[in-house]
């Protein structure tokens, strides 16, 4: 093990790396107002660019001021925006842009859209405008709203539905919306693909009293961890009808990314412990072979060889996923050598080469991605260490004076030319502009609905705000697990509220959720069987979860996890982040770059699309 470790030490740190002068004097709450208030300005300039120019189409050319069709053609960029309109407090645009959608949106057409995209973008959107338009609690309510959202959410997920029914339960990656799956799709899909749909399918089951949306989103998480290597690292591509894994690199970021994402967050938002236990394989895995401290890399699935050393944009949303989970050290550490990067160009790069510790050939583009504000923005809400907001700072003039263009905010082309390129992703609003305006509100003294309102808020992936109200998080739980016989009849079922890791308040905590089940009668999962109904007491999450068996034991035992799990607090840490844009981490060791050359990676342009999560 020490020797395969040191073969993936790739980098080795400068002790001055995260030593050094301040990024700036101090964010004081008075200049956070103003940065918010900017940020707020930065949201309408393109907001109003896409209504302007752009609507109905899905996304704004922001250059050219007019629109293109980039996934169904069915105004992407406004449904996108839904949740971010009522977090600004904005209810004339919010009712507006609600009650046109009810009125005109329709998804029976013949397009063939990605399953991946439309989830959490569309799906996601409507279902966070939904549950925003309809509960008095959000201050949102619009007093004509019927439903009509979910309705479309409902009809949007059964259009959906065909592309699972593979032998595997893992989905293809596209579907029509018309005809269902084509008879030429590729039976290829990514691993973000397949395991990032729980949260959206997850609420839709609730709010509609259907199982079969998240049955099948959770069966898709269960067809991709089945085939975990021995060493519970998961590939990047996966053939969804024979299982085999046709791209065999396991990372944190491109194709991987939101996998592990949704792991956590489906247990903080629904309490159910299946989603937990895979996750803390999966991370102790990923910490164990793909993290090297700072960074991570990417290795063989089954052999943890080395592939590609490489930093590409999408793995920044790690260390905001760490502090979910309370580990906030490395998420420090991590943060501090990704800004590095954004420090050195004003932007990251798609692909940054920690052996040639320059832009990736071929990954030199900055699509607006949000990914390192999103960490910025937890990792503020954690220690309240001031220098987040001096990064925030900096990443918001970065794209004031980079990225801003006549109608909107461009995407970047190539980062060390900051050359402009004619579009705009929808999630620069749903994402990017939203996690620095919270970022600025925090430090400002919060005032919106995330922060002081009466619910905890999980995020998606694309920045949705899914609350963790009852009808949501409450989980009736029946012992269905494969090989985890009760043998004791007794019924054990544990009636406590799960606490979520997200926390409305100001407070500096972040603690994991209990391990909660609770009974809800408007809900029904698949039927109980006789004999396993009921908490199993006795058995490891393992035997739970259906990975081994054992002869029964003494039902007085306690479950060994259980007593091991221990609410993790928050530390306020101390850390300077990088005062120098040029310096960069050399590297050190050999490594396998499978006949690539030292850049390693390949070397065709990433796609600017989400699906690469």
């Amino acid at each position: 093990m020490e020797a395969q470790k040191l073969l993936l030490l790739v980098l080795l740190i400068p002790c001055d790396l995260f030593i050094g002068k301040s990024l700036g004097d101090g964010v004081t709450p008075e200049e956070a107002k103003e940065l918010r208030d900017e940020v707020r300005e930065m949201f309408y300039h393109a907001f109003n660019g896409y209504m302007e120019h752009a609507f109905p189409r899905d996304e704004l050319r922001p250059l050219s001021c007019g629109g293109e069709d980039t996934l169904g053609g069915y105004a992407l960029t406004l449904i996108d925006s839904l949740d971010t309109l009522a977090l600004l407090g904005d209810r004339e645009r919010f009712t507006a842009s609600v009650e046109w959608i009810g009125k005109n949106l329709r998804f029976d057409i013949n397009k063939t859209v990605s399953i991946f995209e439309t989830t959490i973008r569309i799906l996601g959107g409507l279902i966070s405008a939904h549950l925003i338009a309809s509960d008095h609690n959000t201050g949102m309510r619009i007093p004509s709203y019927d439903d009509e959202l979910l309705h479309l959410a409902e009809d949007l997920a059964r259009r959906m539905l065909p592309a699972f029914d593979t032998p595997t339960g893992i989905p293809f990656g596209s579907v029509n919306l018309l005809h269902g799956v084509d008879e030429n799709e590729s039976k290829i899909t990514s691993t973000a693909g397949g395991g990032t749909l729980t949260l959206e399918f997850g609420i839709l089951s609730r709010l509609t009293n259907d199982p079969i949306f998240e049955q099948v989103a959770k069966n898709a998480v269960r067809g991709l961890w089945a085939r975990r290597s021995k060493i519970n690292l998961v590939g990047a591509h996966i053939d969804v009808f024979s299982g085999d894994w046709t791209q065999k690199d396991a990372g944190i970021g491109t194709s991987i990314d939101s996998f592990y994402e949704y792991l956590l967050k489906a247990y903080l938002l629904f309490g159910d412990e299946e989603y937990l236990f895979i996750f803390q394989e999966a991370y102790k895995a990923a910490m164990n072979y793909l993290f090297n401290d700072p960074w991570y890399v990417e290795v063989n699935m089954n052999s943890a060889a080395l592939v590609w050393p490489l930093f590409n944009s999408l793995q920044a949303f790690w260390p905001g996923l760490q502090v979910l989970a309370g580990d906030i050290e490395p998420a420090i550490r991590t943060h501090a050598a990704f800004f590095s990067v954004w420090r050195r160009y004003g932007f990251t790069p798609e692909g940054f080469n920690l052996a040639t510790l320059s832009v990736q050939q071929g990954q030199k583009s900055y699509p607006l991605r949000p990914e390192l504000i999103e960490s910025t923005y937890w990792l503020y809400k954690a220690t309240r260490d001031p220098r987040f907001l001096d990064a925030g700072r900096d990443m918001l003039a970065s794209l004031q004076y980079g990225a801003r263009c006549t109608c909107g905010y461009c995407h970047i082309s190539d980062v060390e030319f900051h050359k402009q390129e004619d579009h705009m992703e929808s999630f620069f609003l749903a994402e990017t502009v939203k996690y620095l305006w919270l970022l600025f509100d925090l430090a400002a003294g919060p005032d919106n609905l995330v922060e002081n309102g009466p619910y905890k808020y999980i995020f998606s992936t694309e920045g949705h705000l899914l609350p963790a109200t009852p009808q949501i998080s409450l989980v009736h739980e029946h012992c269905s697990y494969f090989g985890a016989y009760c043998w004791n009849n007794s019924m054990r079922v544990k009636t406590h509220s799960p606490e979520s890791a997200e926390t409305n308040s100001s407070g500096s905590q972040t603690r994991h959720a209990d391990s909660s089940f609770l009974s809800r009668s408007s809900y029904q999962s698949s039927p109980p069987v006789s004999g396993l109904k009921g908490l199993c007491p006795g058995l490891t999450h393992g035997q739970r979860f259906g990975i081994s068996f054992m002869a029964p034991v003494d039902s007085s035992s306690e479950d060994k996890y259980s007593s091991q799990r221990e609410t993790t607090e928050v530390r306020s840490h101390s850390v300077v982040l990088v005062s120098d844009p040029d310096p960069v981490v050399p590297l050190s060791g050999p490594h396998n770059d499978h006949g690539n050359g030292p850049s390693g990676a390949p070397q065709e342009e990433s796609p600017s699309s989400k699906q690469n999560r």
